[in-house]
């Protein structure tokens, strides 16, 4: 066949860019991994269980990422396509219930998960698109990068303790870096991340829902905390004030996000499109997410008393993340400095000296006061008419 031929896989351009039910089905089983990391951290709160932590998020975060796009460049509504992304799903289901167990007994069966959705891809897209080398090409750098990456994570599975976490560690920056520098391939070059490969809607769509789904966690663990404890009035405070943070959260990104990226401001999905940044600031939003889930479990377990200092850390570290997450988004697509939220993270430092003198509940309120005041600000800004 013809070099230029379009594999039967491919997504036509302008048919049904919005994500379809599937893959909103797939977003689901992110609520119970991030809910599984964010227990995780909260039942050891060390700098070694801290590290693990990012490196397992790093790890499912990468296979949400090769999945958004899997569904961005091929066509969705296809058997074969979706069949792929259940395999996926099931896989990540098997990811996330090794978590806790994935630096101990069960590392095994966490690395053979992750092996079994990248074999699984690559078995059906290069394939699938053999009768377009130039197509077919980048499956097989992607494929390149896995095999680069996969002695490391099978030797992290023969090792433990310091030595696991750093080769998987390093394993999931190879990962995510060979992405950002275009998967570059002996013979076959690297793919230019800034050519038409993506559907600007539709990733922008996946990239809104997977914080959704954050958010959808950090709710479930402020109604868990309170489900399954005595409901006394410290606990009652810690979910009503846990339920405003995810509702700031959720106010915070979108009324800033839907002036950057609405569907109709295509020059402003060109711009976030190469080098598939998008992914990576999003990486950090939902990393904040998943701290202030942390910081929300330990301070049910007691909202008052002295704090920790990894506590106080934890507490303003989930917002601060936030924050930074939105501010590097916002600079992705603007090329300027979000300065309300540069500011909300300076004060978050500057106050964080005098956290000791407050409980945790107490903590949990400031961080919510300055994420409001940020909002109130930025809404204000934008409604203050311009001097002509």
């Amino acid at each position: 066949m013809a070099i230029g031929d379009q594999p039967r896989i491919l997504r036509r351009r302008g048919e049904h860019e919005q994500p379809i039910f599937l893959e909103l089905f797939f977003d689901l089983v992110y609520i119970f991994m991030l809910s599984r990391l964010s227990q995780g951290l909260a039942g050891e709160l060390t700098t070694r269980n801290v590290a693990q932590t990012a490196v397992l998020l790093l790890a499912a975060w990468w296979v949400w990422v090769l999945t958004a796009w899997l569904t961005d460049l091929f066509d969705p509504q296809l058997p074969v396509i979706q069949g792929l992304v259940l395999v996926v799903m099931f896989g990540t289901l098997a990811m996330a219930v090794t978590v806790p167990s994935a630096f101990g007994a069960h590392g095994f069966v966490f690395v053979a998960a992750y092996f079994g959705i990248h074999v699984a891809r690559d078995a059906v897209l290069i394939p699938g698109t053999r009768v377009n080398p130039y197509i077919q090409a980048r499956s097989i750098r992607v494929f390149f990068w896995f095999l680069v990456s996969a002695p490391l994570w099978v030797a992290g599975v023969f090792t433990e303790g310091n030595i696991r976490l750093a080769l998987w560690g390093i394993a999931a920056a190879v990962d995510l870096w060979s992405a950002r520098i275009g998967w570059p391939t002996p013979r076959l070059g690297r793919t230019e991340l800034a050519s038409q490969i993506f559907t600007g809607i539709h990733l922008t769509e996946r990239h809104r829902q997977i914080f959704i789904i954050g958010i959808g966690e950090l709710i479930l663990t402020a109604g868990s905390g309170l489900a399954f404890s005595h409901r006394d009035g410290g606990r009652v405070a810690v979910a009503a004030v846990a339920f405003a943070n995810a509702m700031l959260l959720f106010q915070l990104y979108f009324q800033r996000v839907q002036q950057l990226l609405a569907p109709s401001e295509v020059s402003s999905v060109e711009r976030v499109r190469p080098a598939t940044s998008t992914s990576y600031t999003h990486l950090v939003m939902v990393a904040g997410i998943v701290v202030i889930s942390t910081s929300t479990s330990l301070t049910f377990n007691r909202p008052f008393g002295d704090v920790p200092v990894a506590w106080i850390l934890t507490l303003l570290g989930g917002p601060g993340l936030f924050l930074l997450g939105t501010c590097m988004f916002d600079y992705l697509v603007t090329s300027r400095i979000l300065w309300s939220r540069s500011i909300a993270l300076l004060v978050l430092a500057v106050i964080a000296p005098a956290m000791p003198l407050l409980p945790p509940l107490g903590i949990m309120i400031v961080t919510n006061l300055v994420l409001l005041i940020t909002l109130v600000s930025e809404i204000v800004s934008r409604r203050r008419p311009v001097a002509t």
